[in-house]
């Protein structure tokens, strides 16, 4: 079908993907592909057997966890998928069906920590992404579960992974079961594992840490399922590595390890040297490991071998067996001939080898160059040569290696061997996979028969579980074709086969590897199809194994399967001095180590098991001399039985490519693998049946969409059977079981088109309905928009249209007039300048007119006169000069005329010619000379008339020159007048030209001055301007800088208070969690005691009593129990018991110890109180002999003690009233002279002045009657007995044993008030100071009373301005919370805010109610109180009527009432009644029961009312024994009923109520702010509780981190079915196909828990502690580490799980957490820090939910992200799958770009949460209102024997 896409096979990349260009029709004979780099391809298809291409998957499917959900199984698929996973999201697990896929990512990756085996642990495999601890978690399980043995076998290329891998089985094992004892046993097995591989292991070309042999290492398990120990068999050690290694190969790594530890102190004897120097080290040419410290790695061998017994001389004994094969391969040979050869005399290193082995150095020489011949007759003794002896020492030292190895394998068994017996086992198999290199040999061939061998285990297993899957489901099945491999392994094992005729020749004497190869030949040739002959070698054979065919090299073959050792070598060895080496060669009976013996029989697989015999010598060495083969052979059986009895786990390891090159995938080698390992062999098995399979929920989830809804039926099993009749016609593709539907190969794929395809189409239905709806709405409202628009604009454009046209003809006639007007104007101004202009102008045109016909008139007679005189002379001149030419030329004409005269003379035609000529010429002269009569004529004429005007003018001119002449001597007149005139004007423009300059100085000064003046004004401007600048900046650089400096200095206040606030709760952490540790301790230590009890059967009842002198401290930290306990206690802990016990004698050793350091310490203390005692006695025995003398000492001391107080309260009094008269006057005149506090300061002064010098006459006169009186005595040795009473005093360091001595010495030496009077005669000193006391007492309570008042009423004011604050900041913060919502969910919040508000106000009317209902009820008490009373005095009158009038009466009955009592609110009860009150308090009250109904604290309330009463009492014993019986009585009940939640919850409320009424009733002012007077008189008085209430502090820690664990143990199965797998919103997120391991279906069952199921959870606990009383503190970080809890749960579980990556999966938790936001809302928690703690998931949400493509999006990311970790992140962008084929997955060039974006931010590297970190606990201090004299106790408590006080 066109578009479909397909694989095509590769030579490169194994198989590529193309696309089809057009259909396939039946017939083709190729295919046109078009490949994924655009590059189009005519595909040939082969001619026989026509086989289509490979279908692609659906790209939905690609990256699955399990490749049989792959709808197209086949290779291609599968090797694309794994591809996929490994380099696009760093995925190195992936499951094959029951395989799990290990591909070595050559990186150290963060998925192996104990967090993350913590989140596998209990989890189902298929619910979990694939991990090796997925696998052990399984194995663990079925184990547990069915009770039957499992097996975890782990195979593959050196170089994949296989030891990595089961060490981490191993790890899984030791962390989640623990040991049964606390003797660390799954650290020894761990430690096993440096052993082994220093051993084992060796650098090959493949592989740094390859390992040599194989191994299955049995770990035991009680019926408990803990370790108890481990057992380790090995198989076909790789013994030729130790004397040959080939390029870029070492030898084992312990050889390497010995030489880098060469120049240490305890080496030195081993004469050792670098790897270069020994001929078994430096073969390979890379003695050292690139990252690898061989030195280090030999301390952690030692370390490994200490920490599994083996001890120090052991160790040295195993360093000298192998430095001694390192010196025997240095042993050189010399040829003496070809047959013989001779070690050189005292060869250095034979020497060294000898004495590091203890054998003869002659009798070693000998026998490495001879060998022994035994025949029936005698014995030979015969050389060898150079080339035999050298095959000979590297077979003893590969034989000693070999014994060296199974010596430490035995003796590690024998530290792993347990006493107790095993239950069960898991075995970890780590062998070889399947190898083929270009020259294979026997150890090839071993390898490769043995996974022959476990290849048809695991196909008969494979093959098993899918018949069992079909017979369970009942559906009908064929027998599945799968190869068997059973005829290659007859091949191989059978009789005749290869096994059996290489042990036969093996038997020849003559036999060699030639030999052998032809028998092969012979007997399987042309008989057997899986054997064949190379075309070009009659030295090797082919053997076609189930992974692929192997030639193997004949040559070496009999040599490695002999393993000949000569015996006479083995002899010396024997006789050896040094005694560890004799022991590797003993026979196998006895070599075999007390832990290969174990109950279940067993023996070490690397050696033939052994019988006992009674034969002869012979057989002995018959059985010695089985060939390898058949000691292989045999271990192989004895696996496979082991194996065939447990239940097998497979992991196959991959390599990714052979260079080591961190996640680099390399298509050739993994097919090869895949091949080889088997996994495909799996895919072809389950394609072969029914791979597909969904139960019918699943699939009716997943494909509801193809369905109608007539088609939907209330049996979904019918409804899915009637959908897929239709959807896939041929019936033989899907069968219906029970519970699954089963599916050919591709008909899922088929159905995901199917799907995709409709959802397409409704997408698009859908996108087309919205679009047109959404266009539709959007063109109404356009449309409306527009003729709104149109409308206004319109309007308006009509307004401005006739306001224009208004304007217009306003304009128009303004327009008109204005130019009338304006043209006028300009016209008669045009017109007055035009006259103007033309009057001077016509004036001046005819002035110069007339001077111009003046100039003109004379120069035209001038010119008349010029001309003429001109014309005459040029007239005469001319006529001269024409004449002349006239002359000339006529003369010349004349002769000419004359010459042709003369000649025409001569002819007579001439002369008629000229006479002609002449008569024309008369007639033309005639008529010019009448034209120039005509003309002289007009000339006279002319000059006529010339003269007359000539004559007029001249007459003219004479009268002008006249007139001229006159005006000319006018003119004279005038110019002397002018002249006067302009020197006048002269002057007077000199003046003004003088003034102008004047004018012209003093304005340009003005000017300049005014400049000057402006420039200044303006400097100074602009320097006011920049001032005013400079003033602004420096106040806004001042406020910035003071608001910066404010900032800072608050955001450092903040850091530090942070940084102070964390290392708080980091040190009340480490506190909690020391705190924790011993709590754990202490119930281990009562286990222990209890098992102690119960093992010696020593009933011996008792009561033990505890001194009165313990403290606190130690009465809480005693290991043993202070009560009377119905267990029974050993008298003796120092007596060993008989019985083995499964105990740590080291802790019980420490706990017995501690406690004999306690009773020394309770004994001092003892004897430092009796000898106090005795000082006491001693002191007042002294005191009695003198009481006088002391009693005047002591008066004279409390009288000055009374003085000195007296004095203080008046300074005190002083300076109060100095500061108020300061604080009157606070201006700075209050220190001068005459103001109030100076005259308040000087008359103070002046009366103290004047007391002073009453009391030094005071005290003169104290001091004469003192001396008077002790005179009057006479005392001795006064200031001994002084000095012996201070020291008396100071040895009493008890502070309230120094308040009782002095106490009682007062009352014993008070003197009388007689003495006291005598201090003088008339007593007035003494009523003066009695009077002076009274007043001070008076003056001191009035002032305490006040201020204690002013201090109430100020506390009550800062309550009420706080509430009024904290009032404020809510409401702000709901409205800026209201104003971020919508304006529908605006509306609902101000609703919910209303109803909390009236919720809230409402509560305290109630509370009001409640005290007022309170005060009417004591109001009627005293009103019958006055009723009794006015009954009483009733009586009384009635005593005075007579009798008689009694009787007229009736009698009616009077009640007596009792008297109430004023209680104190205290308990009393007897000390023998005290466990009676535990008990029923405490052991026994049910918080189900009986506390439910009570006063929330009751208990708390009554104990502390008991505590009250003791100390009222002064019982320090009584106080001591209730308040250590109590806490021991709440760790019992804990102990007892620790995993109920009301129960620790009940507890943990009383616990803390109880310390805060020891808090609130201490004493101290600090927790007496809130008290009323009445609970202040309450207070305690005799005993300072600060260290028991440290002691509760703990207890409450204690039980809070309980109550932590229960709720998490109850939590944790709801938290990932609810929040991840469950669908809250039905329909968002589609179910994928899986494969073989199914996951949890996050379809709600019956029995799922669902977000309803946690929120229903957290509402039991809410509503628990409420209904306990808990304070609310308390309860929002209950909440708080209930929602971390949630979190971290549900975010380690996104990030382990790939099918939960996804888009849909991501709105799903957000609508859970705003659920859980929601609860906290419900619950006013918000608060609490909860919401903040689900911040890590909210953001994984949104990042599985934002687009994921540009830089942009990055950047949004790291912004976003940040309570997520960088590892977070890219884990959840690896694992984003898309569920439907409309999302895309995220690019790795994505990734990475966020991984650079994220490379500096500085984070923890770990992956996953701390799901078990446990915030620090608080318990702010919170005062009950209650009053205590108020309680009332229940009869249903059994309390009856206490009583109120």
């Amino acid at each position: 079908m066109q578009f479909a896409r397909v694989w095509i096979p590769d030579p490169e990349e194994v198989w590529r993907s193309a696309e089809l260009l057009r259909d396939y029709r039946p017939g083709d004979k190729a295919l046109l592909l078009r490949l994924e780099e655009g590059k189009d391809l005519e595909y040939r298809l082969d001619p026989k057997t026509k086989e289509l291409p490979h279908l692609r998957n659906p790209d939905i499917l690609v990256g699955e966890n399990d490749l049989t959900a792959l709808s197209y199984l086949h290779e291609p698929a599968v090797l694309h998928n794994l591809r996929v996973r490994f380099i696009d999201s760093k995925l190195i697990y992936t499951y094959c069906g029951i395989v799990l896929v290990a591909i070595n990512p050559y990186e150290q990756l963060p998925i192996y920590g104990e967090d993350i085996i913590n989140a596998y642990s209990g989890q189902n495999m298929g619910d979990m992404d694939p991990h090796i601890f997925a696998v052990a978690e399984e194995a663990y399980k079925q184990m547990a579960r069915d009770e039957r043995n499992q097996s975890i076998i782990v195979s593959g290329e050196s170089g994949a992974g296989k030891t990595v891998s089961a060490k981490y089985a191993m790890r899984y094992f030791a962390t989640v079961s623990g040991s049964a004892s606390e003797a660390n046993v799954e650290e020894k097995v761990l430690a096993s594992n440096p052993i082994m591989e220093s051993i084992g292991n060796a650098k090959t070309t493949r592989n740094d840490n390859s390992s040599r042999f194989g191994k299955y290492i049995e770990i035991g398990f009680d019926k408990r399922y803990r370790i108890i120990g481990a057992n380790m068999r090995t198989y076909l050690l790789e013994k030729s590595r130790v004397v040959f290694q080939a390029e870029e190969e070492r030898n084992y790594h312990i050889f390497y390890q010995l030489c880098a530890s060469a120049k240490s102190p305890e080496f030195k004897m081993l004469r050792l040297g670098t790897a270069d120097s020994f001929h078994y080290t430096k073969q390979g040419g890379s003695p050292v490991i690139e990252g690898v410290d061989d030195a280090k790695e030999m301390a952690h061998t030692r370390q490994a071998c200490s920490l599994l017994g083996i001890s120090e001389s052991y160790q040295m004994g195993i360093f000298r067996i192998l430095a001694g094969i390192l010196h025997l391969g240095n042993v050189g040979f010399t040829s003496r001939d070809s047959d013989s050869c001779t070690i050189p005399p005292k060869h250095e290193p034979l020497s060294i080898f000898c004495d590091l082995m203890g054998v003869d150095y002659e009798e070693m020489c000998h026998w490495l160059c001879h060998r022994k011949l035994a025949t029936a007759a005698e014995t030979y003794i015969k050389p060898i040569s150079k080339l035999q002896a050298t095959n000979a020492r590297d077979a003893l030292a590969k034989h000693i290696y070999a014994k060296l190895f199974n010596w430490i394998v035995d003796h590690v068994n024998q530290a792993l061997h347990s006493a107790v017996k095993q239950h069960s086992f898991i075995g970890v198999l780590d062998i070889y996979g399947f190898e083929t290199f270009e020259i294979n040999s026997f150890e090839q061939f071993c390898i490769n028969y043995a996974n022959e061998k476990l290849q048809q285990q695991f196909n008969m297993h494979v093959f098993k579980l899918e018949q069992e899957e079909y017979m369970k489901e009942q559906i009908p099945w064929t027998l599945i074709d799968f190869y068997d491999n059973q005829p290659c392994i007859n091949l191989i094992e059978s009789k005749l086969g290869i096994l059996d005729l290489l042990d036969e020749e093996c038997k020849m004497p003559k036999g060699t590897d030639d030999t052998w190869a032809q028998k092969l030949y012979n007997t399987h040739l042309n008989k057997c199809a899986l054997f064949e002959k190379p075309r070009l070698s009659n030295k090797a054979f082919i053997i076609q194994h189930f992974a692929d065919k192997v030639e193997y090299q004949c040559e070496g073959f009999l040599e490695k399967n002999k393993d000949t050792v000569f015996e006479e070598q083995i002899q010396v060895l024997k006789s050896s001095k040094f005694k560890m080496l004799p022991e590797l060669f003993q026979d196998d009976e006895k070599a075999i180590s007390p832990t290969s013996a174990m109950s279940s029989g067993r023996t070490p697989l690397s050696r033939a098991p052994s019988k006992p015999t009674k034969g002869r010598p012979g057989q002995m060495a018959k059985e010695h001399k089985k060939t390898v083969g058949h000691q292989f052979r045999n271990s192989l059986h004895l696996l496979m039985e082991t194996l065939n009895a447990t239940t097998p786990h497979y992991v196959r390891c991959i390599k990714p490519n052979d260079f080591k090159f961190p996640f680099t995938f390399d298509e050739k080698r993994a097919v090869q693998q895949l091949r080889a390992c088997g996994v495909l062999e799996t895919i072809r098995i389950s394609a072969a049946g029914f791979p597909s399979r969904w139960t019918y929920q699943e699939f009716f989830s997943r494909y509801r969409v193809l369905m109608k809804q007539k088609d939907v039926l209330g049996d979904r099993k019918q409804t899915c059977k009637n959908v897929l009749e239709k959807l896939i016609l041929d019936k033989d593709k899907y069968q219906f079981g029970k519970t699954k539907i089963f599916f050919r190969a591709g008909q899922v794929a088929y159905l995901e088109k199917l799907r995709a395809d409709k959802l397409r189409a409704a997408c698009i239905r859908i996108q087309k309905t919205i679009r047109g709806w959404l266009l539709r709405k959007k063109y109404l409202r356009m449309q409306r928009a527009a003729v709104t628009v149109q409308r206004y604009v319109r309007g308006y454009q009509a307004r401005c249209y006739v306001k224009f046209l208004r304007r217009t003809k306003a304009a128009t006639a303004v327009q008109k007039y204005w130019r009338m007007y304006v043209i006028r104007r300009r016209y008669k101004m045009k017109q007055a300048a035009t006259l103007v202009l033309q009057a001077y102008l016509r004036g001046y045109l005819a002035r110069n007119r007339y001077h111009k016909m003046l100039r003109e008139h004379k120069a035209v007679i001038i010119q008349k006169w010029v001309r003429g005189w001109l014309a005459r002379t040029r007239y005469s001149r001319c006529l001269h000069a024409i004449i002349y030419l006239q002359c000339c030329f006529r003369r010349m004409m004349a002769k000419r005329e004359l010459k042709k005269l003369k000649i025409e003379a001569r002819s007579v035609e001439r002369y008629k010619k000229l006479h002609i000529g002449m008569e024309n010429k008369i007639m033309q002269l005639q008529r010019k000379v009448d034209e120039q009569n005509k003309d002289y004529k007009c000339l006279m004429e002319k000059l006529t008339s010339l003269e007359g005007t000539y004559n007029s003018e001249t007459e003219k001119l004479r009268s002008d020159l006249e007139r001229l002449q006159l005006s000319e001597e006018e003119a004279k007149v005038a110019t002397g007048r002018v002249l006067s005139l302009q020197e006048e004007l002269a002057k007077l423009r000199k003046d003004l030209e003088q003034t102008r300059s004047e004018k012209k100085s003093i304005e340009e000064r003005a000017d300049k001055y005014k400049q000057e003046t402006e420039q200044l004004v303006s400097n100074l401007k602009d320097e006011n301007t920049l001032l005013k600048q400079e003033k602004e900046s420096l106040n806004l650089l001042i406020v910035e800088q003071a608001k910066e400096m404010t900032e800072t200095m608050e955001k450092k206040l903040v850091e530090e208070t942070k940084q102070l606030e964390l290392d708080l709760n980091d040190e009340r952490l480490r506190y909690q969690n020391l705190l924790n540790e011993f709590s754990r301790l202490e119930e281990r230590y009562d286990d222990l005691k209890e098992e102690m009890t119960l093992m010696m059967n020593v009933s011996k009842p008792g009561h033990k009593r505890t001194d009165s002198t313990h403290s606190s401290n130690e009465s809480e930290y005693t290991f043993s129990s202070e009560i009377a306990e119905t267990e029974d206690v050993p008298s003796r802990m120092e007596e060993p018991s008989e019985k083995k016990v499964p105990l740590d004698m080291s802790l019980f050793l420490k706990l017995q110890k501690r406690v004999t350091e306690l009773e020394q310490e309770k004994q001092v203390m003892q004897d430092e109180l009796d000898r106090k005692e005795e000082l006491v006695l001693r002191s007042k025995a002294k005191e009695e002999e003198r009481p006088q003398i002391r009693g005047a000492e002591l008066e004279y001391e409390s009288l000055k003690r009374q003085e000195l107080e007296s004095e203080n309260k008046k300074l005190k009094n002083e300076l109060n009233e100095l500061r108020k008269a300061l604080s009157e006057k606070g201006a700075p005149e209050v220190t001068a002279p005459g103001a109030p506090a100076y005259r308040v300061l000087m008359e103070q002064l002046t009366s103290v002045s004047e007391e002073l010098d009453v009391r030094k006459e005071e005290v003169l006169i104290l001091r004469s009657q003192l001396v008077s009186q002790k005179e009057a005595v006479q005392p001795k040795n006064t200031m001994t007995d002084s000095t012996i009473l201070l020291e008396d005093v100071q040895k009493l360091k008890d502070k309230g044993e120094i308040a009782q001595a002095y106490i009682g010495l007062k009352e014993t030496n008070r003197p009388s008030a007689l003495d006291c009077h005598e201090l003088n005669e008339d007593g007035e000193l003494w009523l003066v100071y009695e009077g002076l006391k009274q007043a001070n007492r008076l003056l001191e309570s009035q002032l305490q009373s006040q201020k204690r008042s002013h201090e109430n009423e100020a506390e009550a004011l800062r309550g009420e301005i706080q509430s009024l604050k904290e009032e404020n900041n809510r409401q702000q913060q709901l409205l800026a919370q209201n104003l971020q919502l919508p304006p529908e969910a605006r509306i609902e919040a101000s609703l919910q805010h209303e109803i909390t508000r009236l919720t809230n106000e409402n509560l305290d009317l109630m509370e009001q109610l409640e005290k007022q209902d309170k005060t009417v009820r004591k109001l009627k008490k005293q009103l019958k109180v006055f009723a009794k009373k006015i009954g009483e005095l009733e009586v009384g009158q009635m005593e005075n009527i007579s009798p008689g009038q009694i009787i007229d009466e009736p009698i009616r009955p009077v009640n007596i009432p009792r008297k109430e009592k004023d209680f104190q609110g205290m308990l009393e009860y007897k000390k023998e009644d005290e466990q009676k009150l535990v008990k029923n308090l405490i052991l026994e009250l049910k918080p189900r029961g009986v506390a439910v109904n009570l006063i929330p604290g009751l208990p708390a309330y009554i104990l502390f009312m008991c505590v009250r009463h003791a100390d009222y009492l002064n019982d320090d014993q009584k106080v001591r024994s209730l308040l250590t019986s109590t806490i021991n009585s709440i760790k019992k009940v804990l102990k007892k009923r620790g995993d109920d939640f009301e129960t620790v919850s009940f507890w943990l409320s009383n616990t803390c109520r109880f310390l805060h009424c020891l808090k609130q009733y201490s004493g101290e002012e600090g927790f007496m702010k809130h008290n009323t007077s009445r609970q202040n008189e309450h207070c305690l008085t005799n005993f300072d509780l600060a260290e028991y209430r440290q002691v509760l502090s703990d207890l409450a820690i204690q039980i809070y981190q309980q109550l932590v664990r229960v709720l998490e143990n109850i939590l944790q199965p709801m938290i990932v079915s609810g929040m991840l797998e469950h669908e809250t919103i039905q329909g968002v997120s589609g179910v994928k196909p899986t494969g073989l391991r199914k996951r949890t279906s996050s379809i709600a069952d019956e029995g799922t828990y669902t977000l309803d199921s946690i929120l229903r959870q957290l509402n039991s606990f809410h509503s628990v502690m409420c209904q306990h009383g808990m304070d609310p503190e308390l309860i929002k970080q209950v909440a708080k580490q209930m929602f971390y809890i949630v979190g971290a749960v549900t975010l380690n579980n996104l990030l382990l799980r790939k099918d939960m990556c996804s888009w849909s999966k991501g709105m799903q938790i957000r609508y859970n957490v705003s659920q859980l936001e929601e609860w906290l809302r419900d619950k006013n928690l918000m608060n609490s820090g909860a919401k903040e703690t689900l911040e890590p998931l909210i953001q994984a949400a949104q990042l599985l939910q934002v687009k994921k493509k540009t830089d942009d999006d990055a950047e949004a990311i790291c912004c976003m992200c940040n309570a997520l970790t960088t590892a977070q992140i890219v884990k959840v962008l690896n694992l984003y799958t898309p569920v439907n084929e409309f999302e895309e997955r995220v690019s790795v060039s994505f990734i990475r770009t966020i991984q650079m974006r994220l490379r500096d931010r500085k984070d923890s590297p770990q992956l996953l949460m701390d799901a078990k970190h446990i915030f620090p606990v608080t318990f702010p201090f919170n005062p009950s209102s209650l009053a205590l004299e108020t309680i009332q106790i229940p009869a249903s408590l059994g309390l009856g024997f206490i009583s109120r006080v």
